[in-house]
């Protein structure tokens, strides 16, 4: 029967999570990670792999405990959907397009751009609006209501810094990771070997690149926390009633 650690090695396999990109691209730090060469690609030794990811999920489940907020990062094609979908399955907010430059060290201005998206979309929502402004100042603001929600609408819910980034390429998303690191806020995050993982405070060494392999890890992310935070915020049974006498 095969141990839990082959299954995992086995699922990691399945979806191509140890493929990496040529040697040519390799960043320096990513060589310890690194298995071996195939047809001038890297492989990323998956035991490795395996333990950081476990290390992550362990980071993850604590802040979820806690409940904190992590802030989900994936702009590039292969991750933007996922990311959204992890975001709608664990309420946690999310950025799935181009990072926005200032949304972590100038988050007093972002949050002022989110109050003003809320309030113009509440007022269209109640109708309050119609008496107050033309047609021509109403479809103005509905403008503006589609570039604040493409910039700013999955940042909504984060009234505060987060405890913590997931990225999905970190290389991709480097203005993030920049400012996280900036703010000593940790980086959790799914990096290719072209990435620095000096960067990143809890590095997941894969492919993140492949829609198959971005979308296990971005599962197992969301899963975790999801289920820790469940389990966190449960209301606790009502003890039995003690028997009559």
């Amino acid at each position: 029967m095969a141990t839990t650690q082959q299954k995992d090695l086995d699922a990691l396999f399945s979806v191509g999570a140890h493929f990496g990109y040529t040697r040519s691209r390799r960043h320096p730090s990513a060589a310890k990670r690194i298995f071996g060469t195939k047809d001038r690609n890297d492989i990323f030794d998956l035991e490795q792999t395996a333990a950081d990811l476990e290390r992550a999920i362990a980071f993850v489940e604590k802040l979820a405990g806690e409940g904190k907020q992590i802030l989900i990062v994936g702009g590039k094609p292969e991750a933007a959907a996922l990311v959204k979908a992890a975001a709608g399955k664990t309420n946690l907010p999310f950025v799935a397009s181009r990072w926005i430059g200032g949304t972590l060290t100038n988050f007093s201005e972002v949050r002022g751009r989110i109050a003003r998206l809320l309030e113009l979309t509440r007022a269209r929502e109640t109708g309050e609006r119609e008496k107050k402004y033309t047609k021509r100042e109403r479809m103005m603001q509905d403008r503006e209501i589609e570039e604040l929600e493409s910039r700013f609408g999955g940042l909504t819910s984060m009234e505060k810094l987060p405890a913590a980034l997931f990225v999905v390429d970190p290389r991709f998303e480097d203005k993030a990771v920049r400012e996280a690191n900036q703010l000593g806020i940790p980086v959790i995050a799914l990096a290719n070997t072209d990435c620095d993982f000096n960067m990143l405070q809890y590095p997941i060494p894969a492919n993140d690149s492949a829609v198959k392999s971005v979308q296990y890890f971005v599962d197992a992310f969301a899963n975790a926390y999801r289920d820790s935070f469940r389990q966190a915020t449960a209301a606790p049974e009502a003890p039995a009633a003690a028997p009559q006498a």
